[in-house]
Protein backbone atom coordinates (compact mmCIF):
# COMPACT_ATOMS: atom_id res chain seq x y z
CA UNK A 1 0.00 0.00 0.00
CA UNK A 2 3.02 2.25 0.55
CA UNK A 3 3.66 1.49 -2.70
CA UNK A 4 0.62 2.62 -4.24
CA UNK A 5 -0.09 5.59 -1.85
CA UNK A 6 3.52 6.89 -3.42
CA UNK A 7 2.65 5.69 -6.64
CA UNK A 8 -0.56 8.13 -6.62
CA UNK A 9 1.52 10.96 -5.19
CA UNK A 10 3.69 11.39 -8.19
CA UNK A 11 1.01 11.33 -10.84
CA UNK A 12 -0.28 14.75 -9.10
CA UNK A 13 2.96 15.72 -8.89
CA UNK A 14 3.78 14.47 -12.71
CA UNK A 15 0.44 16.27 -13.61
CA UNK A 16 1.49 19.72 -11.89
CA UNK A 17 4.69 19.46 -13.35
CA UNK A 18 2.85 18.67 -17.48
CA UNK A 19 0.81 21.37 -16.91
CA UNK A 20 3.55 24.27 -15.79
CA UNK A 21 5.55 22.72 -18.10
CA UNK A 22 2.72 23.34 -21.32
CA UNK A 23 1.51 26.84 -20.15
CA UNK A 24 5.07 27.94 -19.23
CA UNK A 25 6.61 26.40 -22.73
CA UNK A 26 4.34 28.26 -24.71
CA UNK A 27 3.32 31.13 -23.14
CA UNK A 28 6.60 32.44 -21.79
CA UNK A 29 8.24 32.97 -25.91
CA UNK A 30 4.45 34.16 -26.92
CA UNK A 31 4.90 36.78 -24.50
CA UNK A 32 8.76 37.76 -25.77
CA UNK A 33 7.09 37.76 -29.26
CA UNK A 34 4.79 40.23 -28.20
CA UNK A 35 6.91 42.28 -25.34
CA UNK A 36 5.84 41.91 -21.54
CA UNK A 37 4.90 45.11 -21.18
CA UNK A 38 2.94 45.47 -24.24
CA UNK A 39 1.20 42.05 -23.05
CA UNK A 40 1.13 42.65 -19.23
CA UNK A 41 0.32 46.18 -19.36
CA UNK A 42 -1.48 46.86 -22.37
CA UNK A 43 -4.28 48.57 -22.76
CA UNK A 44 -5.95 47.46 -26.45
CA UNK A 45 -6.54 44.09 -26.67
CA UNK A 46 -7.42 43.40 -30.96
CA UNK A 47 -6.46 40.05 -32.59
CA UNK A 48 -7.12 41.86 -35.56
CA UNK A 49 -4.72 44.15 -35.17
CA UNK A 50 -2.30 42.03 -33.87
CA UNK A 51 -3.10 44.06 -30.34
CA UNK A 52 -2.53 41.69 -27.36
CA UNK A 53 -2.97 43.69 -24.36
CA UNK A 54 -4.47 41.95 -21.09
CA UNK A 55 -4.13 45.12 -18.30
CA UNK A 56 -8.09 45.70 -18.73
CA UNK A 57 -8.63 42.00 -17.78
CA UNK A 58 -6.35 41.41 -15.33
CA UNK A 59 -7.70 44.31 -13.44
CA UNK A 60 -11.19 43.42 -14.00
CA UNK A 61 -10.20 39.38 -12.85
CA UNK A 62 -8.66 41.40 -9.85
CA UNK A 63 -12.11 43.83 -9.02
CA UNK A 64 -14.31 41.18 -9.50
CA UNK A 65 -12.51 38.33 -7.08
CA UNK A 66 -12.20 41.21 -4.79
CA UNK A 67 -15.81 42.06 -4.72
CA UNK A 68 -16.64 38.02 -4.43
CA UNK A 69 -14.52 38.04 -1.37
CA UNK A 70 -15.80 41.34 0.27
CA UNK A 71 -19.53 39.69 -0.70
CA UNK A 72 -19.11 35.98 0.59
CA UNK A 73 -16.56 35.97 2.96
CA UNK A 74 -18.67 37.89 5.59
CA UNK A 75 -21.95 35.95 4.89
CA UNK A 76 -19.74 32.52 4.42
CA UNK A 77 -17.89 32.90 7.84
CA UNK A 78 -21.48 34.06 9.74
CA UNK A 79 -23.15 31.45 8.15
CA UNK A 80 -20.83 28.94 9.43
CA UNK A 81 -21.04 30.35 12.75
CA UNK A 82 -24.53 29.62 12.66
CA UNK A 83 -24.42 26.19 11.89
CA UNK A 84 -21.79 25.61 14.07
CA UNK A 85 -22.77 27.28 17.23
CA UNK A 86 -26.50 28.53 17.17
CA UNK A 87 -28.11 26.91 14.64
CA UNK A 88 -31.07 24.47 16.29
CA UNK A 89 -30.61 20.70 15.75
CA UNK A 90 -33.89 20.20 13.92
CA UNK A 91 -33.23 22.85 11.40
CA UNK A 92 -29.74 22.08 11.09
CA UNK A 93 -30.00 19.12 8.50
CA UNK A 94 -31.58 20.75 6.05
CA UNK A 95 -29.74 24.27 6.13
CA UNK A 96 -26.26 22.01 5.51
CA UNK A 97 -28.55 19.94 3.00
CA UNK A 98 -29.15 23.41 1.05
CA UNK A 99 -25.34 24.54 1.60
CA UNK A 100 -24.32 21.47 -0.20
CA UNK A 101 -26.94 21.83 -2.80
CA UNK A 102 -25.74 25.48 -3.31
CA UNK A 103 -21.65 23.39 -3.96
CA UNK A 104 -23.39 21.27 -6.68
CA UNK A 105 -25.04 23.41 -8.87
CA UNK A 106 -22.78 23.68 -12.34
CA UNK A 107 -21.61 27.01 -13.31
CA UNK A 108 -23.77 27.50 -16.41
CA UNK A 109 -27.20 27.18 -13.89
CA UNK A 110 -25.77 29.82 -11.76
CA UNK A 111 -25.12 32.04 -15.11
CA UNK A 112 -28.36 31.88 -16.09
CA UNK A 113 -30.05 32.65 -12.27
CA UNK A 114 -27.26 36.06 -12.23
CA UNK A 115 -28.90 36.24 -16.60
CA UNK A 116 -32.26 36.35 -15.31
CA UNK A 117 -32.43 37.68 -11.93
CA UNK A 118 -29.15 39.58 -11.41
CA UNK A 119 -29.18 41.74 -14.67
CA UNK A 120 -32.85 42.39 -14.43
CA UNK A 121 -32.41 43.59 -10.86
CA UNK A 122 -29.29 46.13 -11.43
CA UNK A 123 -30.78 47.70 -14.69
CA UNK A 124 -34.16 48.20 -12.23
CA UNK A 125 -31.80 49.67 -9.05
CA UNK A 126 -28.88 51.66 -11.03
CA UNK A 127 -30.07 51.94 -14.83
CA UNK A 128 -27.90 50.33 -17.93
CA UNK A 129 -27.21 47.65 -18.77
CA UNK A 130 -27.27 45.54 -15.48
CA UNK A 131 -24.36 43.70 -16.58
CA UNK A 132 -21.33 44.96 -15.71
CA UNK A 133 -18.51 44.21 -12.39
CA UNK A 134 -20.85 44.36 -9.71
CA UNK A 135 -23.41 42.13 -11.21
CA UNK A 136 -20.57 39.73 -11.83
CA UNK A 137 -19.26 40.44 -7.95
CA UNK A 138 -22.55 39.79 -6.62
CA UNK A 139 -22.76 36.11 -8.63
CA UNK A 140 -19.24 35.04 -7.68
CA UNK A 141 -19.60 35.96 -4.29
CA UNK A 142 -22.81 33.91 -4.30
CA UNK A 143 -20.62 30.65 -6.12
CA UNK A 144 -18.40 30.59 -3.10
CA UNK A 145 -20.83 30.43 -0.51
CA UNK A 146 -20.61 26.82 0.06
CA UNK A 147 -16.97 26.35 -0.42
CA UNK A 148 -16.28 29.22 2.86
CA UNK A 149 -19.18 28.04 4.42
CA UNK A 150 -18.19 24.44 4.48
CA UNK A 151 -14.49 24.23 5.34
CA UNK A 152 -15.07 27.41 7.95
CA UNK A 153 -17.38 25.31 9.68
CA UNK A 154 -15.22 22.51 10.09
CA UNK A 155 -12.57 24.61 11.22
CA UNK A 156 -14.97 25.86 13.96
CA UNK A 157 -16.00 22.38 14.85
CA UNK A 158 -12.54 21.61 15.18
CA UNK A 159 -11.50 23.96 17.72
CA UNK A 160 -11.76 22.14 21.28
CA UNK A 161 -14.54 22.32 23.49
CA UNK A 162 -12.36 23.49 26.28
CA UNK A 163 -11.89 27.26 24.88
CA UNK A 164 -15.36 27.70 24.81
CA UNK A 165 -16.10 26.22 28.10
CA UNK A 166 -12.94 28.14 29.73
CA UNK A 167 -14.42 31.40 28.21
CA UNK A 168 -17.87 30.36 29.48
CA UNK A 169 -16.14 29.97 32.78
CA UNK A 170 -14.23 32.82 33.09
CA UNK A 171 -17.76 34.90 32.76
CA UNK A 172 -18.34 35.62 28.84
CA UNK A 173 -21.53 34.83 27.34
CA UNK A 174 -22.19 32.54 24.90
CA UNK A 175 -21.44 35.48 21.93
CA UNK A 176 -18.41 36.40 23.61
CA UNK A 177 -16.90 33.13 24.09
CA UNK A 178 -17.76 32.47 20.21
CA UNK A 179 -16.53 35.19 18.81
CA UNK A 180 -13.43 36.00 20.73
CA UNK A 181 -12.42 32.46 21.86
CA UNK A 182 -13.84 30.20 19.14
CA UNK A 183 -13.38 32.35 16.31
CA UNK A 184 -9.85 33.35 17.07
CA UNK A 185 -8.82 29.78 17.15
CA UNK A 186 -10.33 28.86 14.05
CA UNK A 187 -8.54 31.68 11.99
CA UNK A 188 -6.23 29.27 10.49
CA UNK A 189 -9.31 27.64 8.52
CA UNK A 190 -11.28 29.88 8.28
CA UNK A 191 -8.27 31.68 6.09
CA UNK A 192 -7.90 28.37 4.10
CA UNK A 193 -11.64 28.84 3.38
CA UNK A 194 -10.74 32.12 2.09
CA UNK A 195 -7.84 31.48 -0.26
CA UNK A 196 -10.04 28.44 -2.03
CA UNK A 197 -12.59 31.00 -2.47
CA UNK A 198 -10.31 33.30 -3.87
CA UNK A 199 -9.38 29.82 -6.14
CA UNK A 200 -13.42 29.61 -7.18
CA UNK A 201 -13.60 33.24 -8.20
CA UNK A 202 -10.35 33.69 -9.80
CA UNK A 203 -10.92 30.39 -11.75
CA UNK A 204 -14.47 31.10 -12.38
CA UNK A 205 -15.75 31.42 -16.08
CA UNK A 206 -19.20 30.65 -17.76
CA UNK A 207 -21.17 32.61 -14.65
CA UNK A 208 -19.08 35.50 -15.45
CA UNK A 209 -19.39 35.23 -19.24
CA UNK A 210 -23.00 35.53 -18.70
CA UNK A 211 -23.39 38.73 -16.67
CA UNK A 212 -20.05 40.85 -16.65
CA UNK A 213 -20.69 42.10 -20.03
CA UNK A 214 -17.57 41.14 -21.81
CA UNK A 215 -15.52 44.45 -22.84
CA UNK A 216 -12.33 44.28 -23.01
CA UNK A 217 -11.53 47.77 -21.19
CA UNK A 218 -10.58 49.35 -18.02
CA UNK A 219 -13.84 49.75 -15.84
CA UNK A 220 -14.23 53.23 -14.59
CA UNK A 221 -17.14 52.43 -12.40
CA UNK A 222 -18.38 49.22 -10.82
CA UNK A 223 -21.46 49.24 -13.03
CA UNK A 224 -18.83 49.19 -16.06
CA UNK A 225 -18.68 45.83 -18.67
CA UNK A 226 -15.68 44.14 -17.91
CA UNK A 227 -14.20 41.14 -19.43
CA UNK A 228 -11.79 38.88 -17.28
CA UNK A 229 -9.20 36.65 -18.01
CA UNK A 230 -10.96 33.50 -17.69
CA UNK A 231 -13.94 34.74 -20.32
CA UNK A 232 -11.56 35.96 -22.76
CA UNK A 233 -9.94 32.52 -23.02
CA UNK A 234 -13.37 31.06 -23.22
CA UNK A 235 -14.59 33.61 -25.76
CA UNK A 236 -11.62 33.26 -28.42
CA UNK A 237 -9.89 30.40 -28.30
CA UNK A 238 -12.69 28.59 -30.60
CA UNK A 239 -11.41 30.68 -33.73
CA UNK A 240 -7.90 31.61 -32.50
CA UNK A 241 -4.74 30.49 -34.50
CA UNK A 242 -1.33 31.33 -34.66
CA UNK A 243 -0.40 34.25 -32.54
CA UNK A 244 -3.77 34.75 -31.16
CA UNK A 245 -3.95 31.20 -30.24
CA UNK A 246 -0.56 31.61 -27.58
CA UNK A 247 -1.65 35.07 -26.86
CA UNK A 248 -4.50 33.14 -24.39
CA UNK A 249 -2.31 30.54 -23.87
CA UNK A 250 -0.40 33.32 -22.05
CA UNK A 251 -3.64 34.54 -20.21
CA UNK A 252 -3.28 31.02 -18.79
CA UNK A 253 0.05 31.44 -17.55
CA UNK A 254 -0.73 34.81 -15.95
CA UNK A 255 -3.86 32.98 -14.44
CA UNK A 256 -1.63 30.31 -13.10
CA UNK A 257 0.72 32.68 -11.09
CA UNK A 258 -2.42 34.29 -9.71
CA UNK A 259 -2.79 30.87 -8.22
CA UNK A 260 0.65 30.12 -7.40
CA UNK A 261 0.71 33.38 -5.58
CA UNK A 262 -2.27 33.45 -3.30
CA UNK A 263 -1.07 29.78 -2.41
CA UNK A 264 2.30 31.67 -1.57
CA UNK A 265 0.46 34.33 0.45
CA UNK A 266 -1.49 31.70 2.34
CA UNK A 267 1.91 29.16 3.04
CA UNK A 268 3.59 32.31 4.32
CA UNK A 269 1.02 33.55 6.81
CA UNK A 270 0.61 29.88 8.25
CA UNK A 271 4.24 29.74 8.57
CA UNK A 272 4.20 32.70 10.22
CA UNK A 273 0.78 32.23 12.93
CA UNK A 274 3.16 28.53 13.64
CA UNK A 275 6.55 30.69 14.12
Amino acid sequence: MQAVFAFTACISVIAVVLICLFLFGNGFPTMGKIGVGKFLFGTTWSPTQEQYGIFPMIVASIFVTAGAILIGVPIGVLCALFLAHYCPKRFYRPLKSAVELLAGIPSIVYGFFGLVVLVPLMQRLLGGSGKGMLTASIMLGIMILPTVINISESALRAVPQSYYEGSVALGADHERSVFSAVLPAARSGILAAVILGIGRAVGETMAVVMVAGNQALLPEKITDGIRTLTANIVLEMGYAADLHREALIACGVVLFVFILLINLCFSALKRRERG
